[in-house]
């Protein structure tokens, strides 16, 4: 992102300047758009990317206990998973919809996910273990996790900004 630096001298021939309230806040609402814009992908204050890393064990037990291969940790499948992790805590809900329409499948096209993708997702007070511990008690999240298919995956939080302990968590899994 490249920041342009404006002056402006006057002479003294020339009024004061005087800003009010609109001007002010429009000028910060720009600013904050071409930041925006400026940016690829914005990772959210309180966020557990590289979760991946700390669950890839917790997955290659769960995995391997069912004569499963492991699941490699992707870069690319987190993003994915941080992306709808970071919208949940905006959100405060859990939903696999994001609120400007983008269901899952537009998600993984929209992040160059090819072949067969699922994603779980959850929320609440709760580390790796217990995440991963409600996510095989339930079967539809466990029949993702346990699908053959599947030979990576990206797990991400994000921590409601009121209440750290609170996580919005999403994995997304793909070939």
């Amino acid at each position: 992102m490249k920041i342009t630096r404006i002056e402006a001298q006057s002479t003294e021939s020339d009024p004061p300047l005087r800003l009010d309230r609109r001007m002010v806040i429009t000028g910060a609402g720009l600013l904050t758009l071409s930041a925006l814009a400026g940016c690829g992908t914005m990772v959210p204050t309180g966020s557990g990317a590289g979760a991946s890393r700390s669950a890839a064990g917790t997955l290659a037990d769960i995995r391997s206990a069912k004569n499963l291969s492991k699941l490699a940790p992707d870069s690319q499948l987190e993003k994915a998973a941080l992306q709808q992790a970071g919208y949940m805590a905006s959100a405060k809900r859990m939903t696999h919809t994001t609120g400007w329409g983008k269901d899952f499948a537009s998600r993984v096209n929209g992040n160059h996910i090819e072949g067969a993708a699922a994603e779980n997702i959850a929320e609440g007070r709760m580390d790796i273990g217990r995440l991963f511990d409600m996510w095989m008690n339930s079967p539809p999240h466990r029949r993702n996790i346990l699908d053959a298919r599947f030979t990576r995956f990206g797990l991400a939080y994000v921590s409601d900004a009121k209440n750290p302990d609170w996580r919005y968590w999403a994995l997304v899994l793909g070939k």
